[in-house]
């Protein structure tokens, strides 16, 4: 069974897979945290691409194309990373390989045997794994629930019996809801739920709040019996915080400036078109 992942820093863990494999590790550090894992001989962890901080000698690192990630092309489009990293102990003695969270993250141990063997996460929530894990990128195809950018349009589904790996950004919340409870999270605040959670996408108000003030404009709800793990710190809210605090004075106090601009604009336009129209009549 996997350690909680509210864990304290530098405390050891052991994971035992169904086949009795003992496999120890350690979440380092506070915020951005690292997992170290150790192997045995021919032992190996399945990693995101760029995420692998250290290793010992007898560590072999190679990038490999997983052909069961149904939604390749699509990440390849979108500019996302296709393949996977594998590192492999092919020496004769126990080695360890160091995986750091790619933002201000916390590192959650799953044990997908204990949630049914199944996880569906936010994508690019995957950082390593042990053991019998897939990682697959798919596309939701029930029109409510597709929204329109690339981190709505991607559902990474983690399936199988090992140990999972997975990031969330800031504080992570779990909630475990019962059968029948209902809670609505911001879609951006969800970090994994289980399969047995029903996830219905609410649109909060008409379509004039993108324009003027689209926070919190899509919500999840989501149905028990499952559990629901929450971040206070979505990777796009933080990059939205630092990129307006370097930007220019005016930009800073209105990000959506120059886009009101351009509605005053085509307002004006419209306007302009319709009374020269209603002059020719």
């Amino acid at each position: 069974m996997a350690a909680p992942f509210f864990s304290t820093p530098f405390q050891p863990f052991v994971y035992q897979s169904p086949q009795d494999a003992v496999t120890p590790f350690q979440i380092l550090g506070g915020e951005a945290q690292i997992v170290q894992i150790m192997l045995k001989p021919q032992e190996k962890v399945i990693a995101k691409p760029g995420s692998m901080c250290y290793m010992s000698g007898s560590i072999q690192m190679e990038n490999v194309y997983v052909p069961e990630n149904e939604a390749g092309v699509w990440q390849w489009l979108l500019g996302k990373s296709v393949t996977s990293t594998v590192l492999h102990n092919t020496g004769s003695v126990d080695g360890f390989v160091g995986i750091a969270a790619p933002t201000l993250a916390r590192i959650l141990p799953i044990d997908l045997a204990i949630f049914g063997g199944q996880m569906l996460c936010q994508p690019d929530a995957f950082l390593c794994s042990i053991n019998d894990v897939k990682v697959n990128n798919t596309i939701d195809q029930r029109a409510r629930n597709v929204i329109a950018s690339a981190e709505g349009f991607l559902r990474q589904k983690i399936s199988g019996q090992g140990l999972a790996f997975i990031v969330g950004g800031g504080s992570v919340v779990q909630k475990n809801l019962e059968v029948g409870e209902v809670l609505a999270v911001d879609v951006s605040s969800i970090v994994a739920v289980s399969a047995t959670v029903n996830v219905q996408i609410k649109y909060n108000g008409p379509i004039r709040r993108v324009v003027f003030g689209g926070d919190n404009l899509v919500t999840a709800v989501m149905t028990g019996p499952g559990i629901v793990f929450i971040q206070s710190m979505p990777f796009h809210r933080l990059s939205q915080r630092i990129a307006r605090a370097v930007t220019s004075p005016n930009m800073r106090e209105n990000p959506k400036f120059f886009f009101q601009i351009a509605i005053f604009f085509f307002l004006a336009y419209v306007v302009v078109v319709s009374s020269l129209i209603l002059t020719d009549v």
